[in-house]
């Protein structure tokens, strides 16, 4: 049995407890039993409440520029291809920025990425912050993610000199770090990395406005394939997971983006598109697979980007920034389900010629409450 203690800057730390037995799933299981443990069940409300879904959408033109200036009646929210009336519509545009104001935080990789790679996207990372004498575009925070500890700092600045002094303090616990190879070391940083991702979307669930989670990372291991199998109850308990991390990441409104500086040249390797076969959203728990968990899979889902096709981190980041600068949030009420945790594809479509619209691709709706008298 392994042991991880996981740290975070307001002072909280768990035990991490993983059985060592084949499948894999085993080791994540233990993870997602604990995760679903510390959550209540998921308990429907009255539609204005509980069914209410709010969606933070980004239209841009066939260049990617994010574009303003648009009214309520350019979009239509399709919901299984039905259309949804939209319950509430606000732009947020340069002239009127939203209130609060969106925030990004910026997570460096420490345990999924190799060394050489974490030293170059630390020092990367530094110039960005450095640049026009330290002011941000926003109110940005740092996650400094090792198998050591998660050191992450609550509160957002517009300062980047901080941040960047703060992550030159950190540099030695990043390039310390190795962790276990072949197969069993792949699963713990699977471990790692999903729990990560789990503490801080629900620190966030208590902090209003939109939120960017910048991961820079190659991603976590997907783990799937015909050598590993699933029995009933792991299927059952990974859908569950897939379930929660869609309906937390839209309840704490954070829009995640997998950064990964690979370069031209390797942006079409294996690496780079593989996640594309587990992006169609999960119906069930037997179609469910450990690579619907990926980064690039809940980034996309999430209405963010899978951003790797250049080594200019500095580049790479402009662009999810770019995605405050203009963007619509609009709401509408889910039907009710037929049963729990009943899939939704979500579409969003603009009136525009030229223009498309990015946002979350799907969520889990719930069956209305029963009156009990």
């Amino acid at each position: 049995m392994s042991h991880d203690k996981v740290s975070v800057a307001w002072g909280d730390e768990v035990t991490v407890r993983c059985v060592i037995l084949p499948p894999f799933v085993l080791c994540l299981a233990a993870v997602l039993a604990a995760s679903q443990a510390t959550h209540p069940a998921l308990v429907p409300a009255q539609p204005a409440a509980g069914h209410r879904i709010l969606l933070d959408v980004v239209v841009t033109d066939k260049s990617g520029k994010p574009i303003s200036g648009l009214q309520e009646q350019d979009f239509t929210i399709l919901d299984d291809k039905t259309p949804a009336k939209i319950t509430s519509f606000h732009a947020s545009e340069p002239t009127e920025p939203s209130d609060p104001p969106v925030q990004a935080i910026i997570l460096v990789d420490g345990v999924n990425a190799s060394i050489q790679s974490v030293i170059f996207e630390t020092q990367q990372l530094q110039k960005f912050l450095r640049q026009n004498n330290g002011q941000l575009p926003l109110p940005m925070s740092l996650a400094i993610f090792s198998d050591a500890s998660q050191q992450m700092q609550p509160e957002s600045t517009r300062d980047g000199n901080v941040l960047a002094d703060g992550l030159g303090a950190n540099q030695p616990g990043l390039r310390s770090l190795r962790r276990s190879a072949g197969f069993w070391g792949a699963s713990e940083r699977l471990q790692l990395s999903l729990q990560t991702l789990e503490r801080i979307t629900r620190y966030e669930e208590g902090r209003p406005g939109r939120k960017l989670l910048l991961w820079i990372s190659p991603g976590w291991p997907l783990l799937s394939g015909p050598s590993i199998q699933l029995t009933n109850r792991d299927e059952r308990m990974l859908f569950n997971s897939v379930v929660d991390f869609s309906r937390q990441l839209r309840d704490a409104r954070v829009t995640l983006y997998s950064i990964d500086p690979l370069g031209t040249g390797d942006a079409g390797s294996f690496r780079a598109f593989y996640y594309q076969s587990f992006l169609k959203g999960v119906p069930n728990a037997r179609k469910v697979d450990s690579g619907n968990l990926a980064l690039q899979v809940l980034a996309t889902q999430s209405g963010g980007m899978v951003l790797n096709s250049s080594n200019d981190l500095q580049k790479l980041l402009a662009a999810p920034l770019g995605d405050a600068k203009a963007f619509y949030t609009l709401s509408f009420d889910a039907p009710p389900a037929d049963h729990p945790d009943e899939y939704h594809a979500l579409q969003v479509k603009v009136d525009k010629p030229g223009l498309s619209a990015r946002t979350r691709t799907g969520y889990y709706a719930q069956p209305y409450p029963t009156t009990v008298h």
